[in-house]
């Protein structure tokens, strides 16, 4: 089972096992109890700076996963990664990673996803 991705605006489901927030400040508008986080990841989310240059452009996309993947590996957000690779290990992959921007194509969850998912 691959892990799942879920904009933090969808309704929660059963079917999506532990949910983990990875972004690092809180979806506006949604309230913890709607949002049902079992996890906030905020350490894994890109740094700021990285963030803020990529603006979720999609021309920029590409550039953004290599220097995240590089933050990932190399940055503070190591160690998280390693927390998350855990937890998905933890629940057998029975886990849905929470973002809340609006492009579903282009942002850090699908990152984590492909990273997580060609895990043994």
């Amino acid at each position: 089972m691959p892990v799942q991705i879920k904009r933090a605006y969808e309704k929660a489901d059963q079917s999506d096992g532990f949910r983990v927030l990875v972004d690092r400040i809180w979806p506006r508008g949604v309230s913890k109890e709607d949002a049902q986080i079992d996890y906030w990841a905020k350490p894994v989310a890109p740094s700021d700076d990285l963030r803020k240059w990529f603006g979720h452009d999609p021309d920029k996309f590409q550039a953004f996963k290599k220097k995240y993947k590089e933050e990932l590996k190399n940055g503070e957000q190591k160690d998280s990664l390693q927390e998350l690779k855990a937890l998905t290990k933890e629940h057998h992959k029975n886990l849905t990673l929470v973002y809340a921007a609006k492009d579903e194509q282009n942002n850090q969850a699908v990152v984590l996803k492909e990273i997580l998912d060609h895990q043994s």
